[in-house]
């Protein structure tokens, strides 16, 4: 019991390595997600522009957390075999990953009104999409020294 009251108390949010850390982890997290999301909504632009907006958010979230996952892998596998590459990636945190995306989407609706790319859209939505997961990552680091990346 002492040992987990410990580790309560000395969580805090002061950390500023912590937080550069997990300001890294969410970077690659972005990029990864990013590229899934904002292609399957361009794609869709381009050439499906008719298609219902839920099937887009359905779409774009799920290749988001596909693309993040891959280029995880393959910045692991530097380090590590590729199946082990891949574990590792599989089993970063989902949490971040869907509260990231929701924030990029829901951040894109609400300034364009639809699942459409604008060139005015795209930094906002990136920036929510960051710092929606930024405090859980570090959370998550600091208390139980689990990077989500």
């Amino acid at each position: 019991m002492t040992g987990m009251a410990e580790a309560i108390s000395d969580f805090h949010w002061r950390c500023r390595h912590t937080w550069r850390q997990s300001a890294r982890n969410t970077a690659w997290c972005l990029l990864g997600c990013s590229i899934g999301d904002f292609g399957t909504i361009l794609w869709f632009q381009i050439y499906a522009p008719e298609t219902n907006p839920f099937l887009i958010l359905v779409l774009a979230i799920t290749n988001g957390l596909l693309t993040s996952i891959a280029l995880e892998t393959v910045i692991l596998s530097r380090q590590l075999p590729w199946k082990d590459a891949f574990k590792t990636a599989i089993g970063m945190s989902l949490v971040s990953m869907i509260g990231m995306e929701l924030a990029m989407n829901l951040t894109d609706w609400m300034l364009v009104g639809k699942m459409m790319l604008t060139w005015w859209s795209i930094i906002p939505s990136l920036i929510a999409g960051f710092m929606a997961p930024w405090p859980y990552n570090y959370w998550r680091l600091k208390k139980y020294g689990v990077a989500c990346h």
